[in-house]
């Protein structure tokens, strides 16, 4: 690992803490921003385009908001072991009947808070995003962990959303708690003051020779009217009375609550996302606690916003998902906007952690046990391809995955292509079986990926013999080989053929989905 690249993880969080924290045991990160998923048990079908496709959910159910109750007893007893007075606390949550789910949150997220502190530097802040739902016990596992004496906001992000129920007080405002690792801490008031009102700047009513502008203040406040006009007073009772200089402040130190909207539906940054965060909101958390060239990590970076802005801000940034498609997501947009050679940098400077990097790597993947085999097939649908898994995994009479396509230049008319990853030996017989099946479900293409070596000419004959895509000179069955994608290589598409799977649009699919809107 590079540490003068910029990281992104692919794996559970904890799993990167506790090997950061073995690699930086005095903490190197200068800030820390998370934004977890807030127990609300929702599943948010949020990145896809809708395909209509023969016995499959097309709307993959990805950054499913759900929490284990199985193994948050094991994580208990390893907080006893690290923090016993972050146990005790937890443990009397199950005394006084907290339920089993709410439990199992907060003892996941405990012990990454726990490792996240550990990775601070001692200037290093520390900001966690939270709602109603849990940010009152949040608040006493950070205080447990980073304790009362450390400097400490409750800060309030207002925003103004459409109206809600009229039978209660509606929730327009979202909980930041920021905890500082020491009182070295880094805190830029500068960067993100508010601007005087109009009242206080008409009170500086006065110009020195070198165009400052100033007003007269005593020990009871600033002069009015005639009194003010008396200048002379300065000088017969310095002490008492002085200038005060408009200059000498840029306007006022940040308050702990701000107004910033939600993302406008038309927003370039919206990403259809649902608990998708303002960069603006990001801007201000990573100015105020930060500087450039100082590393800014989010442990639970979803979309990306986070390492997006602090991109845009000169900061070296680490970023960890336990999704492989938001990766994806955040390497899209970071890069999307530019050309080719612009985007080529971009991801030369991110180093990219928990995928194979060669063939080795690869067939390591592949070949482990059956979970494994299904996380090989994600990486190269989802990561390599840039296509959405089958959640329903099925045998030889199925297919892995699909992707849809533009086929017309206004981007209105799509095609569709069923993707079979193997990751062992085959033959002609299971080949023919997935050609016979993307006919059955009237897909466009079919995409066929194995490693080379299990490559037959039989197979490239047959893939021959289905011809081309109709108008366009692209084969209708492609054979794709993992070391081609690791080469770069990838599927060839029709003239118009830009990957669609992934939404570009900014809609919204509460209604679609029967979701409660975020904020409402």
């Amino acid at each position: 690992m590079s540490e003068n690249m910029n990281q992104l993880y692919f794996g559970d969080c904890l799993d990167v803490l506790k090997y950061l924290y073995a690699k930086h045991p005095q903490g190197y990160i200068d800030l820390i921003y998370i934004d977890p998923p807030f127990n609300s048990k929702k599943n948010y079908n949020i990145l896809f385009e809708q395909v209509e496709l023969k016995d499959i959910k097309a709307q993959k159910q990805a950054f499913a908001d759900t929490w284990s109750n199985v193994s948050y007893v094991d994580t208990l007893h390893e907080i006893q072991s690290i923090d016993i007075k972050l146990y005790k606390f937890l443990t009397a949550l199950d005394d006084i009947k907290l339920s089993k789910g709410a439990i199992a949150y907060l003892t996941t997220m405990a012990i990454r808070i726990w490792y996240m502190k550990k990775v601070l530097k001692d200037t290093g802040s520390f900001y966690l995003h939270c709602d109603p739902n849990m940010s009152h016990y949040l608040k006493i596992i950070c205080d447990l962990i980073f304790g009362r004496n450390i400097l400490f906001n409750e800060l309030v992000w207002c925003y103004k959303e459409r109206e809600g129920s009229k039978n209660q007080w509606n929730k327009k405002h979202d909980i930041i708690l920021y905890f500082s690792k020491t009182i070295k801490n880094i805190f830029n008031w500068k960067e993100i003051f508010e601007e005087y009102s109009k009242g206080t700047l008409k009170k500086f009513n006065y110009v020195d020779n070198d165009r400052r502008k100033f007003q007269i203040r005593g020990k009871g406040g600033p002069f009015t009217g005639e009194q003010g006009l008396n200048i002379e007073l300065e000088t017969t009772n310095p002490d008492w009375v002085y200038r005060d200089y408009l200059d000498k402040s840029p306007g006022v130190p940040p308050r702990d609550w701000f107004v910033i909207p939600v993302i406008n539906r038309a927003a370039k940054e919206r990403l259809g996302y649902p608990t998708q965060k303002p960069e603006a909101l990001l801007e201000r958390i990573i100015k105020a606690s930060s500087n450039e060239g100082d590393l800014v990590a989010d442990f639970f970076c979803g979309c990306g916003t986070t390492i997006a802005v602090a991109q845009k801000l000169n900061r070296k940034w680490l970023g960890t998902d336990i999704s492989h498609l938001a990766i994806k997501l955040i390497l899209d947009r970071l890069t999307k906007a530019y050309g080719v050679e612009e985007r080529k940098k971009i991801i030369s400077e991110i180093e990219i952690n928990g995928y194979p990097k060669d063939i080795a790597s690869a067939r390591e993947l592949a070949t482990g046990t059956d979970k494994h085999r299904v996380k090989f097939q994600d990486w190269i649908i989802e990561v390599m391809i840039g296509g959405v898994s089958n959640e329903k995994k099925s045998g030889d009479s199925g297919y892995d995955g699909f992707l849809s396509f533009h086929i017309s230049q206004d981007g209105k008319r799509k095609g569709t292509a069923i993707i079979e990853v193997k990751s062992g030996n085959i033959g002609i017989a299971q080949f023919r079986s997935f050609v016979e099946t993307m006919k059955k479900e009237k897909a466009d293409m079919g995409i066929f990926v194995c490693f080379e070596s299990h490559v037959t000419d039989g197979m490239r004959k047959y893939a021959r013999d289905e011809g081309y895509l109709a108008s366009f000179k692209v084969d209708k069955v492609q054979i794709v080989t993992v070391e081609d994608l690791l080469e770069g290589k990838s599927v060839r598409l029709p003239g118009y053929g830009e990957i669609a799977s992934f939404k570009n649009s900014t809609k919204r699919l509460d209604k679609e989905n029967n979701d409660e809107p975020l904020f409402e």
